[in-house]
């Protein structure tokens, strides 16, 4: 009798285009395991991109995800955002619950070395933010925020909302979320965070932060800016052309455009950092359930490749979408 573990697995297999297929699954190895999903979370930004074609050729190598299958720009088996359960294989890892960057599949062998075990007192569910919170920790890092500043988050997606958050637990910070969504109100003052429309932000800060991926939201960092602030750039565009407004005041006043992006460690902390300890530290801060407001859509395995296209529409309200693999979404 065959009892080779099966499989499926979601694809993007071309424009606006995906679909579940079986995929290949041996039984686990010394050193690997043999996980059963339980969740995975859809990142909006970098899979829109995705599934739109539009990830530039310059970077079908760097923006490859660790368990990646298949090339850009399709078909790829694209995700990193899975938490499961093992079922065989590593004897400290059997019956826990892990993170791993791990595609949309619903079973799947890997290195044990690649899963981190979900800390007790986190639901399965909300640990698929792992992935968004190492964002926010990289761009803390980039910012580099003090006590009593006062900082703008420009861009009121996950992302823009879990920097915030971080921000917000420094002692005596004052942080203002800005989004064109005036709902987003409600989510940031839930997460203990002030909230502004684009034509009431803040001026003068002394960090801001950029996740709108969008021109029109650069332009609102920059003129949220302090003389001499620095404007740390979350957003990855893809390959589309930016405007942004480098003229008028922005030398005078000495404004710093950071980028920061989370597949790379800052340089001063690469010595003592591995990707692995940012992990642990982006799990280790998913405690508050506060955060389960994070998470707005859920689907059922089967039914991603019907909705996907919807999820990750620009013009949705989507924050979190995360993928349910056994019962019912929600």
């Amino acid at each position: 009798m065959d009892d080779t573990p099966r499989s499926q697995a979601l694809w993007y297999t071309g424009p606006a285009q995906c679909a579940i297929d079986a995929a290949p699954c041996e039984r686990p190895q010394a050193g690997e395991v043999l996980v059963r999903t339980l969740f995975s979370g859809i990142s909006r930004g970098t899979e829109g991109l995705v599934l739109r074609g539009e990830v530039p050729e310059s970077e079908w190598q760097r923006m490859r995800a660790p368990f990646q299958a298949g090339d850009f720009p399709f078909p790829v088996k694209y995700g990193y955002a899975n938490v499961g359960r093992v079922l065989e294989g590593d004897p400290a890892l059997v019956d826990r619950i892990v993170f791993s960057l791990y595609p949309h599949q619903d079973v799947f062998v890997l290195p044990s070395s690649a899963c981190v075990p979900v800390p007790a007192g986190i639901p399965a569910e909300r640990a698929v933010l792992a992935s968004n919170m190492e964002t926010a920790i990289n761009a803390l890092w980039d910012g580099k925020p003090s006590p009593g500043d006062h900082i703008c988050v420009v861009g009121g997606g996950v992302v823009g909302l879990l920097t915030a958050y971080l921000a917000s637990r420094i002692p005596a910070t004052r942080v203002t979320l800005v989004d064109t969504n005036a709902a987003r109100s409600r989510t940031a003052a839930e997460l203990g965070l002030e909230f502004a429309l684009p034509g009431h932000a803040p001026r003068g800060q002394d960090l801001v932060f950029h996740t709108s991926a969008s021109s029109a939201g650069l332009a609102t960092a920059l003129a949220c800016a302090g003389d001499g602030t620095s404007v740390v750039e979350m957003s990855w565009y893809g390959d589309r052309d930016v405007l942004a407004p480098l003229g008028a005041d922005f030398h005078c006043r000495r404004l710093k455009l950071i980028s920061s992006q989370v597949g790379t460690i800052p340089a001063e902390r690469q010595a003592r950092w591995t990707y692995r300890r940012r992990l642990e530290t982006a799990l280790s801060l998913l405690q508050d359930s506060a955060l389960d407001r994070l998470i707005s859509h859920r689907v059922l395995f089967p039914d991603l490749p019907a909705q996907l296209p919807t999820l990750l529409d620009k013009a949705s309200d989507v924050l979190t979408a995360v993928v349910v693999y056994d019962g019912s979404p929600g």
